[in-house]
């Protein structure tokens, strides 16, 4: 599919990441207006609430852009979704008959502030990843038992915290918590000294499921609102002492960081991507009708503070997922757990094949074994205060570009307690 021309000029920029082909969704304010939901295209925010207030959008019988969320929108399922879509690209292609109408409505981008795009019913992170699950592995229990004999057959996860995940420039405190230095008799308390990121995608959950009712792979496909970029910072420190035997806790629960606009999958579909070479099949549950993954470039920056500029030290690919957002859905499902409008899942940390893809820097430098040197001189084994994480990705079509934003978080020192 080729590039979409839009009547809004910096929309038809080549490597744009928001032209027509995209209109993603997020939520935004200017002064001191209240947050409301707004669309991006080229350098302009579309306000959904004024042009839905004046009659340019309609959805349903009763307002629905006027929260600062998308929850609502979400709710309505997949045909109002689509519906929606062909009304913005109606109202935005070139030559529109309603440009004039619309144009009243366009914001710029440089003077809104972004906020949560949506309301996190609950958070769901996963280790789906066979790269990073490898490496991580290998490090700690050999090339031989890298990977737990069910890694292959099921998509393991854990469920996180929502309340902690938070919009891109959201500053994050490093986190207090429990270690235990393998050579000490007690634990100890304090900051953590091995802080870490974990470069992710994560999937929002458009509409529900009922307890006790599973949902088919083709059925969680539908259910899928769309996708942002996702960090799951990770103390390794805290992680090591505690994730014995039930897995991670506080070491993941003090922040999750994403991207302020949601890609939905209809801008994703031309990228839909083989899915990986199993060794394996997978039990018929989790097979697919179509491949689940997408050809989305990632990366992954560190900038100390004061620093002109950034350091990339990962580039990978969302292709390299072993598991989809559809089958880890709905694997999720087949307890009976109820699914939520608004649940996120992480990919878990998507690493390619070397260490220049590889997202996260436990791998980078393997477990610090292996310092990371940065543009400025400067080196890294895992995190320091004042350092500056970005994580970036985009999907690249044919004179366009499908991008979601920065996924940006800066570390500040912890909090001082007890």
């Amino acid at each position: 599919m080729p590039l979409m021309k839009s009547w809004v000029a910096s929309a038809n920029a080549e490597n744009h990441p928001f032209p027509l082909n995209n209109l993603p969704y997020g939520v935004f304010s200017r002064g001191d207006d209240e947050p409301r939901c707004g669309v991006a295209i080229g350098d302009m925010i579309l306000d959904m609430a004024a042009v839905e207030e004046a009659g340019l959008v309609t959805l349903a019988d009763v307002p629905v852009f006027d929260v600062p969320f998308w929850n609502e929108v979400m709710e309505l399922g997949p045909r109002a979704w689509g519906e929606l879509r062909a009304t913005l690209t109606e109202l935005l292609s070139e030559g529109s008959a309603k440009a004039a109408a619309v144009q009243p409505f366009l914001v710029p981008m440089g003077e809104a502030e972004l906020h949560m795009p949506f309301l996190v019913s609950e958070y769901t992170d996963f280790y789906a990843g066979r790269q990073h699950a490898t490496n991580v592995g290998t490090m700690f229990r050999g090339a031989e038992n890298a990977l737990p004999p069910n890694w292959l057959h099921i998509p393991i996860g854990y469920n996180g915290r929502a309340s902690t995940v938070v919009v891109s420039g959201t500053p994050v405190h490093r986190p207090n918590g429990q270690t235990k230095a393998p050579d000490a008799e007690m634990p100890g308390f304090g900051p953590c000294k091995r802080l870490d990121i974990e470069l992710e995608m994560g999937a929002v959950v458009g509409t529900s499921s009922e307890m006790g009712q599973p949902v088919s792979v083709a059925q969680a496909e539908q259910m899928i609102f769309g996708y942002v970029l996702l960090n799951d910072w990770s103390a390794r420190d805290i992680q090591a002492w505690e994730y014995q035997p039930l897995g991670p806790f506080q070491a993941k629960a003090f922040a999750t960081t994403i991207s302020p606009w949601i890609v939905t999958t209809a801008a994703l579909e031309p990228f839909r991507t083989s899915t990986p070479a199993r060794e394996k099949p997978l039990l018929p549950y989790l097979e697919e009708p179509r491949p689940g993954l997408f050809d989305i470039k990632l990366s992954a920056a560190i900038q100390p503070e004061g620093a002109a500029r950034a350091t990339t030290f990962s580039n990978t690919n969302y292709s390299e997922m072993y598991y989809s957002a559809a089958q880890q859905l709905a694997h999720h499902s087949t307890s009976g757990c109820a699914m939520n409008a608004g649940d996120l899942l992480g990919s878990g940390t998507i690493s390619g094949a070397d260490k220049s893809s590889y997202g996260s820097l436990l791998e980078v430098t393997w477990g610090g074994k292996e310092p990371l040197t940065l543009d400025t001189g400067e080196t890294r084994t895992f995190i320091e205060d004042g350092d500056t994480l970005t994580l970036e990705g985009h999907a690249q079509g044919d004179g366009y570009r499908i991008g979601f934003g920065p996924c940006t978080g800066k570390i500040l020192p912890a909090v001082k307690w007890p």
